[in-house]
């Protein structure tokens, strides 16, 4: 079962009741304060999804405000919804054009969105306001060197430097952006000032070792990076380099033990497997090697875009059909060496071992080709005749980890606690309520958001709908009917009442005349409650088919007024649903969409026509019953019919614009159509409505 959402949250609520229905403006200015302040406090305290809540009511109260809408950004930022965050930014900007923190804000969301320029133009806005704010300038530079504007980046970090000079942290920037440059004399010298300035940093002495390997002096960066690893650092590249040091010294136990080490700071780092297995290979230890370079294969296959990947795909293929020639698994070379070849075109090496593992499966006409290949190649290159790319030769060899600068996470500037690089198991310790931190790292599967249901008992907090509150005013029933889209499950005293309920209603009821037609007028509203009384008792524990029967029986008496039938309706729909899925479950009725329906697939067609036309009774008599419009869009989602059900789903959020259910599934459904972008925005406004789980959905669409 999915997570319940989050619809009244745990802290603060009581307070956020009282400070909101106060009526006197000079309350009201009292009250927005309050709640802007309790929202900041849940954003300090990584309660993303409930500060969203506070800043919400904030924006009901005094839309005209550009705070809330800032601050809700920043909040939906620390959930990674870019999109969201960027329309709240747009808000804060157009209700107050001269703040800083929004253009500062909107320029870090068009970074994260790879939208350099724009990012560049917004940082350089909110320095106009604010010309010596260091995160704005530090932020620019940064963007700058992305785009490749190094002249210009180096002139933020000197302005800098020029007030700062024995700053660590921008000789550290400045150093960077030389790497960058290739520029490694200019890098050396900027690390090294990082460690005069700040010795007891690790990262400084890590990025002073990354230097010095790329100099060729491993003596030095040997001493750099052991500092590093003594100073605590938990980078998995120092490791990494540290253990390349050690196996070019020829110490394989030392750089074996480093390579472990690495795996368990990062596993998920295909540059520490295919490090290990390159030294497991060298020790002749060739299934291990096999089995690393394999894993580092599929963890690159799980991130393809990575620039990391990229560089790293051509090594793993290479070592890995190398092992495989060693196993003399001569298949499983050649695949290798295909994929090598599609991805290397002109490296030689894999054509003749290819022709070599062809050859060992006396596969002579597969050699020669792969040996004709590599001869004019070979030809092509010395007659200066290339038509490929021969720029450069592939580098097979344990690769260097790169500076933990690459990994840069500036979402601290947002949260002064936020976490970064986090796994989802870890949060998942950290936290016991689900809806607090980096909610977007825990799994979300992409199911629909079950339908409304109207029963006795609500797992959540009630849905709320005036007709329904008209209802339930009118006091006809036992009890108030909720709208729900998770019930509570019964316990065995809860079920044993209600079976109690159903034998005195029966009493009752099997005294009325078989044909209720001849129920007097006056008599008919009683005789139908008495049916829908006892129908909605059936539903509860789960006698469906009986509960369609006495609802279906109190439709047909016509003293019962129009919002009482559209309701009854919308039950009788709901439960006809649900005996469809309990005959689904038991294998009374088949189906399979898209294929001529046999007895049984007519059964299940007939039933679903049966409920879209109860939903359109409900419609009919009610236009502003929202639920209707959501539940039959959700029946033509699982018919597949997806342009019907968005209809629908507009439908529902014309009615209600605070819908989340809608929101979400109508996002689920712009995705499965293809329309990323509109299904972004749907999740969106579902995770501000308090759907958390949408955040794990947006991530990774994004």
């Amino acid at each position: 079962m999915k997570s319940e959402k989050i619809y009244i949250f745990e802290r603060g609520l009581i307070i956020l009741l009282l400070f909101v229905f106060h009526f006197s403006p000079l309350s009201a200015q009292l009250n927005t304060d309050r709640i802007t302040s309790i929202g900041r406090n849940a954003l300090y305290f990584e309660d993303y999804v409930l500060s969203i809540q506070y800043f919400n009511q904030v924006i009901k109260l005094k839309p005209y405000l550009a705070e809330p809408y800032l601050l809700r950004a920043i909040a939906k930022i620390q959930l990674s919804d870019y999109q969201g965050a960027l329309r709240d930014c747009n808000a804060a900007i157009e209700r107050n054009p001269f703040q800083p923190g929004a253009y500062y804000t909107r320029g870090y969301v068009y970074r994260q969105l790879g939208e350099f320029e724009k990012a560049e133009h917004d940082f350089s806005e909110a320095l106009i306001f604010s010309p010596e704010n260091k995160t704005y300038m530090l932020l620019r530079a940064d963007t700058r060197a992305q785009l490749k504007h190094y002249d210009e980046a180096r002139a933020d970090i000197d302005h800098l430097l020029r007030r700062e000079p024995e700053a660590a942290s921008l000789h550290f920037e400045r150093g960077v952006i030389c790497l960058e440059q290739q520029d490694t004399t200019c890098a050396l010298a900027e690390f090294n000032s990082t460690v005069k300035y700040d010795s007891q940093n690790a990262q400084n002495w890590s990025a002073l070792g990354v230097v010095t390997m790329m100099t060729g002096d491993e003596d030095a960066a040997f001493a750099h990076i052991t500092q590093a690893i003594n100073l605590g650092s938990k980078y998995a590249g120092d490791f990494i380099n540290r253990g390349i040091i050690y196996y070019h010294k020829h110490n394989y136990r030392a750089a074996l033990t480093d390579y472990d080490k690495a795996i368990e700071l990062s596993p998920r780092e295909a540059q520490c497997y295919f490090n290990r297995g390159v030294l497991r290979q060298e020790v002749g230890d060739y299934n291990r090697a096999y089995d690393d370079l394999s894993k580092a294969l599929e963890l690159i296959e799980l991130s393809p875009s990575a620039t990391s990947s990229n560089e790293l795909l051509g090594p793993i293929l290479y070592q890995r059909g190398m092992v495989s020639m060693q196993l003399q698994q001569w298949k499983d070379a050649i695949s290798d060496f295909d994929s090598l070849s599609q991805l290397h075109p002109t490296f030689l090496p894999s054509y003749y071992i290819a022709s070599r593992a062809h050859t060992a499966l006396g596969e002579k006409q597969q050699a020669y080709a792969c040996l004709q290949r590599a001869y004019m190649i070979e030809e092509n290159h010395s007659a200066g005749r290339d038509t490929l790319n021969t720029s450069s030769p592939l580098n097979t060899d344990v690769q260097i980890a790169r500076t933990e600068t690459g990994r840069r996470d500036y979402r601290k500037l947002f949260s002064q606690r936020a976490a970064q690089n986090g796994e989802a198991d870890s949060q998942e310790q950290k936290y016991q309520s689900a809806s607090r931190g980096r909610v977007q790292d825990r799994y979300q599967d992409l199911i629909n958001e079950p339908g409304i249901t109207i029963t006795y008992y609500a797992q959540s907090a009630a849905k709320y709908n005036y007709s329904l509150a008209a209802f339930n005013q009118l006091r006809l029933l036992p009890d108030a009917l909720k709208a729900t889209t998770h019930e509570l499950p019964l316990s065995a005293e809860m079920v044993s009442h209600h079976f109690a309920q159903i034998s005195n209603l029966s009493v009752t009821i099997d005294a009325l005349p078989a044909d209720l037609r001849s129920v007097p007028e006056r008599e008919g509203m009683r005789v139908a409650m008495l049916l829908f009384s006892r129908a909605i008792e059936f539903a509860i524990v789960q006698d469906y088919a009986s509960a369609i029967e006495d609802c279906s029986r109190a439709l047909t008496l016509s003293s019962v007024d129009n919002a009482t039938a559209a309701i009854m309706y919308f039950c009788q729909a709901n439960w006809r649903y649900r005996l469809l899925e309990y005959q689904l479950a038991n294998n009374e009725v088949v189906y399979q969409p898209n294929t001529l329906p046999s007895n049984n697939e007519a059964v299940y067609s007939a039933a679903f026509r049966l409920m879209l036309m109860d939903y359109d009774q409900v419609i009919r008599r009610l236009p502003d019953f929202a639920f209707a419009y959501y539940n039959k869009a959700n029946i033509l989602c699982r018919q597949k019919d997806y342009e019907a059900a968005i209809r629908h789903y507009d439908d529902a959020i014309r009615v209600d614009n605070e819908f989340a259910e809608a929101y979400f599934n109508r996002g689920l459904t712009y995705i499965y159509l293809g329309k990323q972008q509109e299904g972004l925005q749907d999740l969106s406004r579902a995770g501000e409505l308090g759907i958390y789980q949408a955040y794990n959905i947006i991530t990774r669409l994004q």
